[in-house]
């Protein structure tokens, strides 16, 4: 029996890319997912999409960047399953733009989703998780939290920060296993915020070589399925090709 059998996991901004993959590979090995974002119409059709095929999976409306809507989710996943096993706080947003561009409002979105959601997610099932005495917090960051490249300074601060996070959180306990998993270039909506036009271009060539999400996905399902005295710390996963 897979170790990911029967655990009751959380996925932010699971109605696309990393976390639609994710979410489709974990229920096919039997967890039971409960998937959240704001795009409900997407949810509720990958939801019956798993259930077709024998998962179980249900959907709650989600606002990582609410710390009300968060615990709404984490409560909705309580009410279905009575725990919380893991929570993978993949939600992201990647706006590229040089800083000379002053894309203010951009930089407070990347700062809104990409480090306060991933604290939301941990504010809302830490307790839990210290109470029950076990659980996973895995934190999608990406390579942009290991390098600084131009039009991404904000973003990769972001993914820098949520690498900082997730290793100050995996110091202060010996009970909750926590995983930071860094994404290469993948195929995702991701740059379709990206406003700026210089970094949207430079994008396309950047994303010519990309991972398919399901490559993620099994990353993470292996972080998850490892024996419960193992914490997979850090995950890098690039194309094979890909020069950064």
């Amino acid at each position: 029996m897979s170790n990911i059998q029967n655990k009751v996991v959380l996925i932010t901004g699971a109605s696309s890319g990393i976390g639609e993959a994710v979410a489709r590979l974990i229920a096919a090995k039997g967890a039971h997912v409960v998937l959240g974002a704001r795009r409900t119409e997407r949810l509720d059709r990958l939801v019956s999409e798993i259930q077709a095929e024998g998962g179980s999976a249900s959907a709650c409306a989600l606002d990582v960047t609410d710390l009300q809507s968060m615990h709404a989710f984490v409560a909705f996943a309580k009410t279905q399953h009575g725990k919380v096993d893991v929570i993978i706080n993949n939600a992201g947003v990647m706006p590229l733009s040089p800083l000379a561009s002053l894309k203010v409002d951009e930089w407070n979105q990347m700062l809104d989703v990409n480090v306060r959601g991933v604290l939301h997610g941990i504010a809302a099932v830490l307790p839990d998780m210290q109470t029950q005495g076990f659980g996973q917090v895995i934190n999608i960051s990406s390579i942009g939290g290991l390098a600084v490249s131009p039009t991404a300074a904000v973003y990769c601060a972001t993914k820098f920060a949520v690498r900082a996070i997730s290793d100050g959180l995996r110091q202060e306990t010996d009970k909750i296993r926590v995983t930071v998993v860094c994404p290469g270039v993948v195929e995702s909506e991701l740059a379709d915020t990206i406003s700026d036009e210089v970094a949207r271009e430079e994008m396309k060539a950047f994303r010519r070589v990309a991972l398919n999400a399901d490559a993620i996905a099994r990353a993470l399902a292996y972080a998850i399925e490892q024996p419960d005295d193992v914490d997979v710390s850090e995950i890098v996963v690039r194309p094979t090709a890909s020069p950064h």
